[in-house]
C-alpha cells in the first residue's frame, strides 16, 4: 500500500462484526469511518470523501441495496463491495446491477475480503488517475471545444453539439481505446433516472460518424461493442 491511507466506510448494523472488521481493516493500514444503517452512510458520503465502501444489505431503516441505489444516483462512484448472507444468484445480480462493484456472502473469509478491499481501491485509484481531456481535444482534422459545446469536423463545417452529445464525446473520448458501457453512459450522461434505449445511443453514436467520419460506413473513430458499450478509438 501508499503511505497515503486509504478510507473507508463500513456500513454495518451487527456490532460484533462491526468491531472486528474495523480493527483488522485499521490493522492493514485504512483509515475507517463507521456507520449502522444505510441512511447513517448516505449522511456520511455526503460530507466526506472514501476509497471504499463495504456495505452490509440487511439493516434497519434503510438496507444495503437502497443505500447502494442512492449513492449511484448521486452520481458517486466510489467503489462499493456488498457483504451479504444471501447468496443467491439472483441477490447477486441485483446488488451488481444497483450499482455495487462485488459481492461476497457471509460467513467469509477475511483474507479474501482484505484482498478484494485492496484490489477495488488500486482500480479505484488508476482510474483516478487518468489524464482528462481539457476543453477541447483535436482528432485527425476534427477539433472539439466542449465548453462552446461545438465543433469543426475536417470539411471546416462548425457543428453545434448538444449538451448530451458533448457530455457522451467527452466521456468516450476521456476512455479512449476503451469500451465505455452501455451503464456508465447511463450513469454520466443521462442519469440513473431516466433510461434511454440502446438505440438512443447508438443515434448519438451514428451522429458522431455523420459529423467526424470521412467514411461512416467504416469509421475510424467511434466504434460500437455489440450488447456492452461504446469506444473511441485514437486514429492514425
Amino acid at each position: 500500500m501508499s503511505q497515503a491511507k486509504a478510507s473507508i466506510l463500513l456500513v454495518e448494523d451487527e456490532e460484533h462484526l462491526l468491531d472486528a472488521l474495523k480493527l483488522n481493516l485499521e490493522l492493514e493500514g485504512y483509515e475507517v469511518t463507521t456507520a449502522g444503517d444505510g441512511v447513517a452512510a448516505l449522511k456520511a458520503v455526503e460530507n466526506e470523501y472514501f476509497d471504499l465502501i463495504i456495505m452490509d444489505v440487511m439493516m434497519p431503516e434503510m438496507d444495503g441495496i437502497s443505500a447502494t441505489e442512492s449513492i449511484r444516483i448521486r452520481k458517486n462512484e466510489v467503489p462499493i463491495l456488498i457483504l451479504s448472507a444471501k447468496n443467491s444468484s439472483t441477490d447477486r445480480v441485483l446488488g451488481l446491477k444497483k450499482g455495487a462493484d462485488d459481492y461476497l456472502t457471509k460467513p467469509f473469509n477475511l483474507e479474501e475480503l482484505l484482498l478484494r478491499v485492496e484490489k477495488l481501491i488500486e482500480k479505484n485509484k488508476k482510474i483516478q488517475e487518468k489524464d482528462t481531456i481539457g476543453e477541447a481535444y483535436s482528432f485527425g482534422n476534427n477539433n472539439i471545444d466542449f465548453k462552446a459545446q461545438e465543433a469543426t469536423n475536417f470539411k471546416g463545417e462548425k457543428i453545434q453539439l448538444s449538451k448530451k452529445e458533448s457530455m457522451l464525446l467527452h466521456l468516450l473520448i476521456e476512455n479512449k481505446n476503451e469500451v465505455v458501457t452501455r451503464e456508465k453512459i447511463l450513469q454520466v450522461v443521462w442519469g440513473y433516472n431516466v433510461y434511454p434505449t440502446t438505440r438512443t445511443i447508438d443515434n448519438f453514436i451514428l451522429s458522431f460518424r455523420k459529423y467526424f467520419e470521412e467514411d461512416s460506413r467504416n469509421p475510424v473513430y467511434f466504434h460500437s461493442a455489440r450488447g456492452v458499450g461504446y469506444r473511441f478509438v485514437e486514429g492514425e
